[in-house]
């Protein structure tokens, strides 16, 4: 009698797992796993996420607390609007009295295709060293930044000290991809 609710179970348990890898031998994701939360998916497809349906948060912002000190600041996203697609890294320049500075992508960093649901929350980060006042570093006022795709830019104050130059216009900085936030 035993063996008939094992045999059950392990069917049951079958069929639930061929049930979560979607049955569909193309290897495609279906838009109903796509809604329920598929963050990696290459050949993800949608609507690309605009600018003015984001809300910002700034933080949270671990800032570098003398020069020579690595900081983060994250930047988190709430789409405000409907389900929309985050592709990539977000262009991130650092504007001070003396000019502006391109943030480079972190090459450790892996960008993939991030689908956003409607109120679904995205983040990125970046990460810098601080720099000496008084003209070896950026003394760094605003960042602004793009969304892949975008046309518009969004902005935030800058109040975590100067930023250290790798060169001339090369901040010692770098910015990562788009993250499903809580990862």
């Amino acid at each position: 009698m035993r063996a008939v609710p094992l045999t059950v179970t392990a069917l049951a348990a079958a069929l639930l797992l061929t049930a979560c890898g979607g049955g569909d031998d193309s290897g495609s994701d279906t838009d109903e796993s796509k809604a329920a939360g598929s963050t990696g998916a290459t050949g993800t497809t949608g609507t690309t996420c605009a600018a003015g349906d984001l809300g910002q948060e700034v933080g949270p912002v671990n800032a570098a607390p003398a020069a020579g000190d690595s900081g983060n600041v994250t930047v988190t996203l709430t789409n405000k609007g409907a389900e929309c697609v985050l592709d990539g890294f977000p262009t991130v320049e650092l504007t001070a009295d003396s000019g502006s500075a391109t943030v480079p992508k972190d090459e450790a960093a892996e960008a993939q295709a991030l689908t956003l649901p409607a109120q679904g929350t995205a983040t990125f980060t970046i990460t810098y060293v601080r720099g000496e006042g008084g003209g070896d570093g950026l003394a760094v006022k605003t960042v602004k930044y793009g969304l892949p795709g975008g046309s518009a830019d969004q902005s935030f104050p800058w109040s975590y000290g100067d930023v250290a130059l790798k060169s001339e216009k090369v901040p010692d900085a770098t910015v990562s991809a788009f993250q499903q936030a809580g990862d």
